[in-house]
């Protein structure tokens, strides 16, 4: 009679137990559902004149350009260096394009491009996942005065995912598989215990 009341017991824990796990195991779930930016990387950076509405329409059409032409160098690339030299050989082609979009919009702001190691991004969280601050590899854009909000996304390996309606980057889905572990088979002792398994 003890094992019995014993064993009621434990399964009473048991079943305790289990929502607390279903629920880690969603938030390991939703903890996995981002993209990593690799260590070899390299970024894009727009900073726009003001935050005014016409300011900022100007640096989204600026991205959509720049995006599209470095996208279609890099589509076919898989080494970083044969990137980074692509991308420096045409920093004049680039600068084209800046030009060319702002003349387009009627714009008189001038603008600065640049391309190093050691550009300096602000910390962003994008759904659940935050993308820490610090210096990194890119192509930076300051429109006019660079006063007003940016928007980044990464070049290489190609990641970025437009999102047009409020001008933000986020991870593509099937930009990068994410490795899922093993189905781990569990018995518990309990069931051995009564003779159960």
């Amino acid at each position: 009679m003890k094992k019995l009341w014993a064993a009621v017991g434990l399964l009473f824990i048991l079943l305790s137990i289990i929502p607390v796990i279903s629920a880690a195991k969603e938030l390991q779930s939703k903890e996995l559902d981002y993209q990593v930016i690799p260590d070899e990387a390299i970024r894009l950076r727009i900073l726009a004149n003001s935050d005014s509405e016409k300011d900022q329409d100007i640096k989204h059409k600026v991205r959509d350009e720049v995006n599209k032409v470095i996208t279609e160098w890099v589509e076919n690339i898989e080494d970083i260096e044969e990137a980074r030299e692509l991308i420096n050989n045409r920093l004049p082609e680039l600068e084209e394009v800046v030009r060319d979009t702002l003349e387009q919009e009627n714009s008189d702001q001038d603008f600065e491009l640049e391309y190093g190691e050691n550009v300096s991004f602000p910390a962003k969280l994008y759904g659940n996942y935050l993308y820490p601050a610090g210096e990194y590899e890119a192509i930076l854009v300051t429109l006019g005065e660079g006063s007003g909000a940016n928007w980044w996304c990464v070049l290489f390996p190609p990641l970025c995912f437009l999102d047009f309606f409020n001008g933000t980057s986020v991870a593509s889905e099937d930009a990068a598989e994410v490795e899922e572990d093993e189905e781990v088979k569990v018995e518990f002792f309990l069931f051995k215990w009564l003779g159960l398994s």
